[in-house]
């Protein structure tokens, strides 16, 4: 190992952490980036060991080479700073709080996060057997075994069970695997000890917090404002204006050229100008029926106009709001919708 190269680890060594194992000697040394932590056994400056590969790579070629964790232990021992040479704390396993879920003040554990501690704790194997299958005859009923073993030679073991009476319906078509699942959560809870029941267990999964598909679907809004009952306008006419008005029964026509080329702001307001023979006689227009307002409404569904769009159109169109169209109007403004694009 070149003394270059010795002076390069060197200054890679200087920040890193070093944690003891009291009354042994080894330690610890955490990388550059703090996600794990090497293995160093050192006796002496010429007995020691690291299990990182950049130690395997250097010390097959040359005896002398020292990666940046042992020179890291050795800068520590040599300056003697107490501060630096740290006694590593018991690793005890944890379930990290994301994992948990609280439904009605009550907390539940997540599958991952039993999963999550089990791997903490050295889990090396898991075995489910399939004990009952779903048929007519057991209510379509799954059972399955989960057995888990540790790398220290514990073994767990419980079973689960899944039915459409007890599973989410969109779960219940894979009743073997819900079964699976929650047998492996509940041998898992045995094996991190922990006392939560698992959110796998529960009857209906959407009880979860902050589930999206847990959310009620929204009523799509109307688009359109609905039409309310309005007093039918009183219009005097005069023939003599030039205006035609032709009585029949409850029906009147209006000459809708002379209408349109007129185009009041407001609706048609009550006049008194008499119909030339001095013998002045109300005569009303009837507004839209309600057939013509739900045509209107669903129309205007249909081909997405909003509701400002309709009044504007009615306003340009006829001078007055939508719901003051006559019935005639109404008609027109209809099939002027349906070919607007």
């Amino acid at each position: 190992m070149t003394s270059s190269e010795a002076l390069k680890r060197s200054e890679k060594s200087q920040n890193l952490k070093v944690f003891h194992l009291e009354d042994s000697p080894w330690f610890y040394v955490e990388s550059e980036e703090q996600k794990i932590a090497y293995k160093v056994g050192y006796v002496s400056d010429t007995d020691y060991f690291c299990n990182c590969a950049d130690f395997a790579r250097g010390y097959a070629k040359d005896n002398t080479f020292r990666c940046k964790h042992i020179m890291a232990v050795m800068n520590s021992i040599a300056d003697n700073d107490a501060e630096n040479i740290r006694y590593m704390e018991r690793y005890r396993p944890k379930l990290d709080d994301s994992f948990i879920k609280k439904i009605d003040d009550k907390d539940f554990v997540l599958y991952s996060g039993l999963l999550d501690v089990a791997h903490q704790k050295n889990l090396i194997s898991v075995d489910v057997e399939l004990i009952q299958y779903p048929s007519d005859e057991n209510k379509n009923t799954a059972i399955c075994k989960a057995t888990v073993k540790t790398i220290d030679g514990k073994v767990f073991s419980d079973i689960g069970d899944a039915n459409p009476q007890n599973c989410n319906s969109k779960v219940a078509r894979h009743l073997i695997r819900m079964a699976s699942t929650r047998a492996k959560a509940r041998a898992f809870r045995d094996m991190d000890n922990i006392g939560m029941t698992s959110l796998e267990e529960l009857g209906d999964l959407n009880e979860v917090i902050g589930n999206d598909d847990n959310r009620k679907a929204q009523a799509p809004k109307n688009n359109v404002r609905k039409f309310q009952k309005q007093e039918k306008p009183v219009i005097k006419s005069d023939n003599g204006e030039g205006q035609k008005v032709e009585a029949a029964g409850n029906h009147q026509t209006v000459n809708q050229a002379e209408a349109n080329e007129a185009k009041p702001e407001k609706a048609p307001a009550k006049t008194n100008k008499g119909n030339g023979n001095g013998n002045g006689k109300a005569k009303s227009v009837p507004l839209m029926s309600d057939a013509q307002k739900a045509a209107l409404y669903n129309l205007s569904r249909r081909r997405g106009f909003s509701i400002d769009d309709i009044e504007t159109r009615a306003q340009e169109k006829y001078g007055v709001p939508v719901e003051e169209l006559s019935s005639e109007n109404a008609g027109e403004f209809i099939r002027y919708l349906q070919q607007a694009s």
